[in-house]
């Protein structure tokens, strides 16, 4: 099993030995579980739903949710390692973090108590695979001018619109889906919509997007045609709320990504200096070069920092003390430093570093999103610049 290349002593949070414990049998899962089918997901674009049950049955789903809604019971610590150990087995596509980290808590933060226990015992088990609808062909970040409309009428609320670059999109049957409920009141108009699509009339299932890395996770278009919603469709019962509710998670949804990213960054630097103490070259193996040293030093010295960082934001959020600006430099710096870093171990390669059949070209391609989703690191820019 992968143990991190960094020298750096366990953050307090840990030091528990439940969650040491934990630690490893999420480790085991994925590697025993997961990695061996991942060329097959890949192939695929799809984590086959016989996985999620599994995961369910394994305690891994829903780790920080509450036991009386079926749910492990955990805290962020439970969702950081599950990330953690996702990226060290290489296990990309796998929406387990999104599901658990962002979605599960919208429920049982803001959801009614009918929510909670209509959903949460579902989600837990993977019989229901969530998904969440923001971003629409003409809208990014801007989560105040989405055009998706969910409008009342005599039985609950009517539905149109379009979403793109949904996670999970081709399994979820359960979508939370912003939408606007009043379409003339900018940000306050927005609520979040909980969509059950199974034999939803109106909803239909895009194509699942090729792209560039990413390739086990189904990403795809949503269309929603006159779909019919009850009139508890709204998350936590109250128009406009959506907005708001958006705003409080998306801390934790962007310090996953760094959470996710560093894990990716000790995962390239172990697999290049195994690569480099091996693969030889003028006689000698590429580690025995100086430039070699130099580089996966360089490496070293910046991961360490982003690790303790990281580690640092963790802490954070478990005192409900990470607030947005820097969660957004979580976001934003360790997802640049993940695209950095894996580009120069990918270097130290050489031609084998570019064949997808390596790790590090699979790391290579599946990085690059980081920068993106989540809100574009430009934004994460601007959402720190507005503190100075």
């Amino acid at each position: 099993m992968l143990q991190s290349p960094l020298d750096i002593p366990a953050s307090g949070w840990r030091l528990d030995e439940e969650v040491s414990i934990f630690s490893d049998s999420v480790g085991q899962f994925f590697e025993k579980e997961c990695a061996p089918h991942v060329p097959q997901w890949r192939k695929d674009g799809i984590v086959p739903k016989e996985m999620w049950l599994k995961a369910g049955e394994m305690g891994i789903l829903c780790a920080s949710v509450s036991e009386e809604y079926g749910g492990m019971g955990g805290d962020f610590r439970h969702e950081a390692i599950i990330a953690e150990q996702m990226g060290w087995k290489g296990i990309d596509g796998f929406g387990i973090t999104l599901h658990n980290g962002i979605i599960a808590p919208y429920i049982e933060s803001f959801g009614t108590e009918e929510q909670k226990q209509k959903y949460l015992p579902k989600i837990a088990t993977g019989e229901i695979i969530t998904a969440i609808a923001m971003t629409e062909p003409g809208t990014g970040s801007d989560l105040q001018n989405i055009k998706t409309t969910a409008k009342k009428n005599a039985d609950g609320y009517v539905l149109n619109g379009s979403k793109t670059f949904i996670s999970n999109g081709q399994n979820a049957n359960l979508i939370l889906v912003c939408a606007k409920t009043d379409p003339t009141e900018g940000a306050k108009g927005v609520s979040i919509m909980l969509v059950e699509t199974d034999g939803a009339a109106g909803f239909e299932r895009g194509r699942n997007l090729e792209k560039i890395g990413q390739h086990a996770a189904d990403t795809s278009e949503l269309f929603f045609n006159d779909v019919q919603l009850g009139p508890d469709a709204v998350l936590g019962g109250k128009e406009g709320m959506g907005f708001i509710q958006l705003m409080q998670k998306l801390p934790q949804e962007r310090h996953i990504i760094g959470v996710q990213g560093m894990a990716t960054i000790e995962r390239a630097i172990h697999v290049t200096v195994e690569y480099v103490k091996q693969r030889k070259a003028f006689g000698k193996t590429i580690w025995d070069f100086q430039n070699t040293q130099f580089k996966l030093a360089e490496c070293k010295t910046e991961a360490t920092v982003a690790k303790v960082f990281v580690d640092r934001c963790t802490d954070l959020l478990l005192e409900n003390k990470l607030d947005s600006a820097t969660a957004s430099m979580s976001k934003y710096w360790v997802s640049d430093l993940q695209c950095k870093i894996v580009d120069e171990c990918l270097q130290l390669h050489g031609g084998y570093g570019y064949m997808d059949e390596y790790p590090i070209a699979q790391m290579y391609a599946d990085s690059r999103v980081q920068r993106i989703y989540g809100g574009a690191n430009e934004v994460m820019k601007m959402l720190i610049a507005r503190t100075m």
